[in-house]
């Protein structure tokens, strides 16, 4: 068998590269706006302690901030994009910490800023920024003066501030636990002996063979259970941080402070649960199909990932993928896929794997220069499809965004990035399942998607109601115990599996290795989002050209709004529990074809 050989960096064609020249056409240029960062901070500090004294004091301080920003955002998205490309070189790495050192520096400086425009009377700044001229900054001043009642004193602010670094202690620790210190040993393959490690485990609980995937699963949490109560400890201490910010600053709870700057109700977190969790029947039915289609007595907790279709054989050339996008997207109109197909085939990506480039696939849409995209793309993973319209989605929200609104207001939320990328997804695995010639093809392509919505709904939904109950234990005085946690996440696993699934002992260690659970209440987001967006996809390819132009109203949308108010200029309304109940029904959808295709 001949090796596979990555290629460096430089073997790369400038063809299948981004194109950078968009934000600096060389070093120096780049030099040279790194060096403004500093001095226009200092400028902006001279207003340290007047901003309250006059509307052209607030409105000159801020012009010079927004100046400042974008050349900050543009010299550290310059830096980051080099070295997501190549991060073997130490050229790249020396540009990234510098631009880094810089933005910390100003950041420092500035943190006056914030107290002090939140400490002008109400009355007053409220008339000041009705003015013309505030324009281009009133809606970020509002959603700052909107934070008011949570901020404290500058003294306060002051020691919350110098133990933001050690309040990282416990996600940091569990980072280096799980992903440098613990050894999993190897896995014996019919391949050969496979490393396990956080991604090999993803991947040999695909595998077809259920010995290597119980070995890789047992061995897998050996290693957590030999650790969980350190791993407990930890995610107690992470969970009591959350809790002592969100006491501190005067909130109800530490989930309440977390929706509170999206302006998001606590409704709708919890409709999501309550919506899931009337589903769940149907969620049992798709694994009693598991169970049936892999011929098990009982399913267990290592089979739920194994491909119901073995992956069929496929090779899309990346050219020809973008033609497919170019089709499966036509619902948007002529300019949106002109502007994505062209982009994605003059500069806006970095194609293919090299020697230190990032794995995985992002979009990293700036104000300024195209809305870059980094895949991996292999022609025979029909996966790396449905990424590059994921992340074409990221991208051409971002461009919409960044074009539409001044500079302050134009990057949009967590809550609403999952929406066009998601979307871009159920556009192009419709229009696949439409193209599909064999029997063979249309299971795949059923099986993936339903597994996709399940990771996407069911889980993170399952993973919110665990960050909820674990901080309500402590907030009503419950500690975080190893047992207390595997009891809670266990119940969680019986819920959402059914009495189709037969768990290990150590199924319920499954909570303690999550990392996302250490960057609490936000994993919700990935749920709503493709509620969101499987409701806008069908709104817009059943609709007429109102529904398009509604949908393009939210991609414009950029921080303008909340990302509530966002979405329901697009048609969609996420304080009713209406689109998650659909998203549900589509996965319902999915399974029943699944029998039909998979059991006739």
């Amino acid at each position: 068998m001949s090796e596979i050989k990555i290629p460096t960096r430089n073997e790369i064609p400038q063809n299948d590269k981004w194109d950078l020249s968009q934000l600096f056409k060389s070093d120096a240029e780049w030099e040279a706006e790194l060096e403004k960062i500093q001095p226009l901070s200092l400028e902006i500090e001279a207003f340290k302690g007047k901003l309250g004294e006059s509307a052209e004091n607030l409105l000159a301080a801020i012009t010079k901030l927004s100046e400042m920003s974008q050349i900050s955002e543009l010299v550290g998205h310059y830096a980051f994009l080099l070295s997501a490309g190549d991060a073997g070189e130490s050229a790249y790495q020396e540009k990234k910490s510098r631009y880094i050192m810089a933005a910390s520096a100003a950041d420092a400086r500035l943190s006056f800023l914030t107290p002090e425009i939140q400490a002008i009377p109400e009355e007053k700044i409220t008339t000041w920024i009705e003015d013309k001229k505030f324009d281009d900054y009133r809606i970020w001043l509002k959603k700052l003066l909107r934070l008011k009642p949570y901020i404290l004193s500058e003294k306060e602010e002051r020691i919350l501030a110098l133990q933001s670094e050690s309040s990282r202690t416990a996600d940091k620790a569990f980072s280096m636990l799980t992903d440098v210190d613990m050894d999993f040993g190897t896995v014996k393959t019919a391949q050969g002996e496979i490393p396990l490690s956080h991604s090999s485990y993803s991947m040999l609980l695909e595998n077809q063979d259920r010995q290597v995937r119980e070995t890789a699963y047992h061995q897998f949490y050996k290693g957590f259970d030999g650790h969980k109560n350190t791993i407990a400890a930890l995610y107690e201490g992470s969970v009591n941080q959350d809790i002592f910010e969100a006491r501190s600053r005067g909130y109800s709870s530490a989930r309440a402070m977390a929706l509170f700057p999206d302006k998001v109700p606590e409704s709708v977190y919890d409709n999501l649960i309550a919506a899931v969790r009337e589903s769940l029947p149907t969620l049992h039915r798709y694994y009693d199909l598991r169970r049936r289609v892999l011929g098990l007595d009982k399913l267990r907790h290592y089979d739920v990932y194994v491909p119901l279709v073995s992956s069929v054989k496929t090779s899309i050339p990346y050219e020809e993928a973008v033609e497919i996008l170019r089709q499966a997207l036509a619902p948007l109109g002529k300019e949106y896929t002109d502007t994505l197909c062209g982009g994605l085939l003059g500069g806006w990506c970095d194609r293919y794997e090299n020697k230190g480039k990032d794995s995985g696939a992002f979009s990293s849409g700036g104000f300024v220069g195209y809305p870059y995209i980094l895949l991996n793309y292999k022609k025979d993973v029909l996966r790396d499809l449905y990424t590059m319209a994921h992340e074409g989605g990221h991208s051409m929200h971002s461009y919409y965004s960044s074009r539409s609104n001044p500079f302050m207001q134009y990057d949009y939320t967590i809550f609403e990035a999952e929406v066009a990328s998601t979307f871009n997804e159920q556009l192009v695995f419709q229009y696949l399942l439409d193209k599909a010639e064999t029997q063979e093809m249309k299971a795949y392509l059923l099986a993936n998607r339903a597994s996709d919505i399940l990771a996407t709904l069911y889980r993170q939904t399952m993973f919110a109601e665990f960050e909820m109950k674990t901080h309500q234990l402590v907030e009503s005085g419950t500690p975080l115990s190893v047992d207390t946690l595997r009891a809670t996440y266990r119940q969680l696993l019986v819920d959402y599996f059914g009495p189709t699934m037969e768990f290990e002992e150590v199924s319920d260690l499954e909570g303690l290795r999550i990392p996302h659970f250490y960057r609490a209440f936000y994993v919700y987001k990935y749920a709503t989002g493709i509620s969101a967006s499987l409701a806008l996809a069908r709104r817009v390819t059943e609709g007429g050209e109102k529904e398009r132009k509604d949908y393009f109203a939210f991609l414009k949308s950029g921080g303008s709004r909340y990302p509530i108010e966002a979405l329901r200029v697009a048609g969609v309304d996420m304080e009713s529990s209406e689109p998650v109940r659909a998203a549900l029904k589509t996965f319902e959808e999915l399974v029943n074809q699944l029998e039909t295709v998979l059991l006739s």
